[in-house]
């Protein structure tokens, strides 16, 4: 780490190498489990001709999965990354010994080192966190804005995983003024709010030239200015901002992606989707599947596809209702099903006949997509892509979050969109699919509880 306690690229490099290391040496060990100290030459040969292209492809698991960003995991997250990598390590591994023609490779010693590398990797990984926790400096957070927008903020650092982001300062009014008088109490500024430009500027300056850093919010104003495109005219540079669209060229290797991915896992689903079918129509009346209609691209209307978790008449007297957590209207099958997301599995066809992507904003129904659009003028942006099965949101965002949080999350999946993202939520969402929070619906208790009096009493010193 550099004297400022930041993680710096040159260990993040070295922590990879090690990890390819480990890796290669848990395939040892592997082999000296299954054969002892005499391992045919065949295959290891095999194995020798194979491991260079499982350690790439470890790699880039591990970068897709953020293995190397430490500051919002938990131990418990890296244990559960470290499954899921090695697992689906396990299967290429398999895959490369028919298709690298390396047929001598063992299965058991795959399936050894499945066992062995977590253990391995873990420990190692587990070493490294706990580094980084003690070696990492805590960073002092100042949160300067309006009360009703500062006081959500601060309940998002408290119930945040990290412990490197310490709020000290909230500051109500009289920013710059503020801001300069506590200039030494702090390291980041973070803005909750928008404030008047001249001294938002004024602030900025401030900050730099005490080499303090600033983070902004995520509201529309800052997200318009993600991905520039710069463009010089003669003697002066012009910033063009970037739209909310997927290029064309992108939109049709999108497309094809779409469509081999969701025929690949209709195949992988489909016995997993007919023992579904039969346990719906056992234990509860009505039909297998649920039909609705959603919005897609362009405001489209279509008519989504998903397994029946609900009784019949969940919406017959209370209307178009949002899921809430312990929904009293989730069938006993429903709920389990819901919880694996394995009612969204028929989605798959939605995927095929072109009405959704298999990753994009999550399509809501008209009645729902007309309040929101009145409450934010700026909501009909997420329709300028395909809807999908999963998104930036569901990964990185908690299914609690009120619309407005989530359109952030899709406005910035628009903005940075790339096949790689793509991969990477893709990736992500075999994560979350055992994360409770994020499959139980909206938790009315969840909100900020967080009151004006009660800051100080967190020891943040409030400014007004």
């Amino acid at each position: 780490m550099q004297k400022n306690g930041e993680w710096t690229n040159w260990y993040r490099i070295v922590i990879v190498a090690t990890e390819a290391l480990i890796l290669f040496l848990s395939y040892l060990v592997s082999f000296f489990i299954r054969y002892g100290r005499y391992v045919p030459a065949r295959n290891f040969e095999a194995f020798q001709g194979a491991i260079g292209w499982i350690i790439i492809i470890f790699i880039i698991f591990n970068i897709l999965f953020g293995v190397y960003i430490l500051y919002n995991k938990s131990k418990g997250d890296l244990f559960f990354i470290t499954l899921i990598i090695q697992a689906l390590l396990s299967v290429v591994a398999m895959m490369l010994s028919f298709a690298g023609r390396w047929l001598a490779f063992p299965r058991s010693v795959v399936l050894i080192n499945f066992a062995v590398s977590v253990v391995m990797l873990y420990l190692f990984r587990v070493l490294i966190f706990n580094l980084y926790r003690k070696y990492a400096t805590t960073k002092r957070v100042m949160i300067v804005g309006k009360e009703s927008e500062v006081i959500p903020a601060i309940f998002n650092f408290k119930s945040s995983k990290t412990t490197r982001h310490i709020v000290t300062h909230v500051v109500l009014s009289n920013y710059y003024n503020n801001v300069f008088d506590h200039i030494d109490d702090f390291d980041i500024v973070y803005l909750a709010s928008q404030i008047d430009e001249t001294e938002k500027l004024k602030i900025y300056d401030l900050l730099m030239r005490a080499n303090k850093k600033l983070f902004l919010n995520s509201k529309f104003e800052n997200l318009v200015m993600v991905n520039p495109n710069i463009m010089n005219f003669e003697d002066e540079s012009i910033i063009e901002t970037s739209d909310f669209k997927i290029p064309a060229d992108q939109a049709v290797i999108k497309r094809g992606l779409d469509i081999i991915m969701a025929s690949v896992l209709l195949v992988v689903a489909s016995p997993i989707m007919l023992i579904t079918a039969i346990l719906i129509k056992l234990t509860s009346p009505g039909p297998v599947f649920y039909r609705q209609v959603r919005i897609t691209k362009g405001g489209e209307e279509f008519e989504i596809l998903k397994f029946r978790s609900m009784s019949t008449s969940a919406e017959s007297e209370s209307g178009p209702v949002i899921a809430t957590k312990n929904d009293a209207r989730v069938t006993f099958i429903g709920k389990y099903i819901r919880s694996l997301r394995i009612d969204e599995l028929p989605q798959l066809i939605n995927v095929l006949k072109g009405e959704m992507s298999m990753i994009g904003p999550r399509p809501e129904r008209p009645f729902f997509v007309n309040q929101f659009q009145e409450q934010n003028p700026h909501y009909y942006l997420r329709h300028n892509v395909q809807a999908g099965i999963t998104g930036y949101a569901q990964v990185y965002g908690k299914y609690a979050s009120d619309f407005n949080s989530k359109l952030n999350f899709d406005l910035i999946y628009i903005k940075r969109y790339s096949i790689i993202l793509d991969f990477k939520i893709f990736l992500q969402t075999i994560k979350i699919l055992f994360d409770k929070v994020s499959s139980s619906g909206v938790d009315e208790e969840a909100r900020p509880a967080v009151t004006a009096e009660e800051i100080e009493a967190m020891n943040i010193t409030l400014i007004r």
